[in-house]
């Protein structure tokens, strides 16, 4: 009798033991979110068509306001390329929190097991494919309507268009977050992040007009390459730190 209740207590004391839960890596939560969002953009399409409609639009009005054979168009050509990102990449980054608010997706993020650092770097990240698609899809029809000859200096244009890339997703991922609550979200969020972004935005609009023009990367603006390289790191490690703040309050 009593064999069989200690065995009883065995069977039980194996039953109630809690089973060891999987645990998953920040890249993994990092990946999910990435994926979550562009799984939702791909469904509707709603900030990739507007923003791509946008900038050709953009485009091909000013080919008809400018002479592309004109001196003075060589020496603000980056200046417009990189306008024509800023502005059709406010269109993708005011989504980037703004989807989550119907039926309270936020707080189940917010309430999930998932970083704020991680929810914060897999929007980014989504964001920063948005914006590399709108403009893969920019550049030869910029270089199409003003005969602009950029694929001989492609290697250094793609490495200052990512730097500049994501400086642009980074401030613009935070502050969608900033402003996720605001009525006035879609005026809020350029307001903020552009004039954050003069520095990013100047180094590489200088550095986009001297390739674009066929001068490389040399000892004479790589101080642009090195202000982007800065600004992405120091902005980025400002992010992951405040995020939690912005988010949780």
């Amino acid at each position: 009798m009593s064999s069989e209740l200690r065995t009883a207590e065995a069977g039980a004391a194996v039953r109630i033991e809690p089973r060891a839960r999987p645990r998953t890596s920040l890249l993994a939560k990092i990946w999910t979110i990435t994926a979550k969002d562009l799984r939702s953009e791909m469904r509707t399409k709603e900030a990739l068509n507007a923003s791509i409609a946008f900038s050709l639009v953009i485009l091909v009005l000013f080919s008809f306001a400018f002479d592309p054979s004109s001196d003075q168009f060589q020496e603000f050509s980056g200046g417009l390329l990189w306008l024509v990102f800023s502005f059709a990449g406010a269109l993708v980054l005011n989504r980037s929190f703004a989807r989550e608010t119907q039926n309270d997706c936020l707080d189940g993020l917010l309430a999930a097991p998932i970083p704020a650092a991680a929810l914060f770097l897999g929007k980014a990240f989504a964001n920063f494919a948005l914006l590399i698609a709108v403009e893969v899809v920019s550049i030869p029809v910029f270089g199409l309507f003003y005969d602009v000859h950029w694929a001989g200096q492609f290697g250094e244009l793609a490495l200052v268009t990512l730097l500049g890339t994501w400086a642009l997703t980074v401030i613009g991922t935070f502050f969608s977050a900033l402003t996720v609550n605001l009525r006035m979200r879609e005026l809020m969020l350029p307001t903020l992040v552009y004039p954050l972004m003069i520095p990013a935005l100047m180094a590489a609009m200088k550095l986009t007009t001297d390739l674009l023009a066929g001068t490389p990367i040399n000892a004479e603006n790589v101080f642009g390459l090195k202000l982007l390289a800065g600004f992405d790191f120091i902005f980025t490690l400002l992010s992951l730190v405040m995020i939690d703040t912005v988010l949780v309050g």
